[in-house]
Formats: structure tokens, C-alpha cells, sequence
């Protein structure tokens, strides 16, 4: 036999939903209502604005019936409702005790590539990217076109973090970013 996945236990089954609708619509009511319906529990969740549309992100967790239930629910409602739905099984977040938990802010003058840049430096020190939000606006006083970003990253327990900070700090003063990395504060 080979290493196959193990089963979810009965109440332990996982749907990740990304639906889409245009603005002011929010798929969040029509989202959740069914995710409650159909006797599933909801995880986590996210809204953004991106764009003209609105996007919700979300994680419910129930018995296998229920959650077969909610696909077919969520297939109904994007037929019915303006809306564009993405789902498929998934499992829970695995545990990672060994992952510090730091947050990353930068700021800059926008150019292409900013946010590529961030992610491979993280990605070649095997540091994780969990979550992450980028904007790009214009500066009050000179118009001109900036980018955002707050990073939260799980840099490995074996990392040491004075070097890694003093690697980080050289990489964005090499691209002109201002940038802070502190540990998160729960």
C-alpha cells in the first residue's frame, strides 16, 4: 500500500470557499447563511475589496454529509446570485511549534517587482508567508504612487533572528524601502 492521506474523522471535514461578487453586493450573508444551514461551522474568514469586486475567503468545517451538502448549496447559490464561487476539500492548518511569528511592515515608492522581491527573500531562508496585505496609493502631499505591505511570517525556530534582521534591513535599504521586523504581539 502506499502513504495515502488519512481519512478526516466524521466531524473533521473542510471546505475552502472563495466567492466572488461585484461591489456593493458582499457574498459574505449569502455565503455564511448556507455555510450555518447546512450544519457546518465556520473556521476562518476573510474579506477583501479588490478591484470592482468584493471577495470572501472562507474555511467551514463539518461531517462529510454536511459539508456535501454545503457544496451543492454553494453550486445553487452561484447559479441563482451574481456571484462566482471556488471551492474544494482541503484539511486544517497543520501545527508548526517551531515557527516564530514576526510581522513585517514596508513602505516605498511603487515600482514593478516590490512584492516578488519580499516573497523570495523569504521563501529562499525558508521562512513562510502567512498571511499578507499589499496596497498600492498615491501620497497625500506629492501624488505620488506608493506600495504597502504588512507581512505576518513564520521564521523558523533554528533562524537567528539579530542576522536575519541585519539581512533583511540591507536587503530593502539595496531597493529603497523603509521597513520594520518586530515578533508579533498577541
Amino acid at each position: 500500500m502506499t502513504d495515502a492521506a488519512p481519512r478526516p474523522t466524521a466531524n473533521e471535514n473542510f471546505l475552502l470557499i472563495n466567492a466572488f461578487a461585484p461591489q456593493p453586493e458582499s457574498p459574505l450573508v449569502a455565503v455564511t447563511r448556507r455555510i450555518s444551514d447546512c450544519g457546518c461551522n465556520l473556521v476562518e474568514a476573510r474579506v477583501a475589496t479588490l478591484g470592482q469586486d468584493v471577495s470572501v475567503l472562507a474555511l467551514a468545517v463539518g461531517p462529510w454529509d454536511a459539508i456535501a451538502k454545503l457544496e451543492n448549496a454553494l453550486n445553487k447559490l452561484e447559479r441563482g446570485e451574481n456571484l462566482r464561487i471556488l471551492q474544494f476539500r482541503t484539511g486544517p492548518k497543520p501545527v508548526q511549534n517551531t515557527l516564530l511569528p514576526y510581522v513585517v511592515e514596508v513602505v516605498s515608492a511603487d515600482r514593478p517587482g516590490i512584492l516578488h522581491q519580499l516573497a523570495e527573500f523569504f521563501a529562499r531562508r525558508g521562512i513562510t508567508v502567512e498571511q499578507l496585505h499589499s496596497t498600492r496609493y498615491r501620497a497625500m502631499q506629492t501624488g505620488a504612487d506608493m506600495f504597502s505591505a504588512q507581512v505576518t511570517v513564520g521564521i523558523p525556530s533554528t533562524t537567528h533572528i539579530a542576522a536575519l534582521r541585519d539581512d533583511f534591513l540591507e536587503f530593502c535599504d539595496g531597493l529603497n524601502l523603509d521597513a520594520i521586523m518586530d515578533p508579533m504581539k498577541f
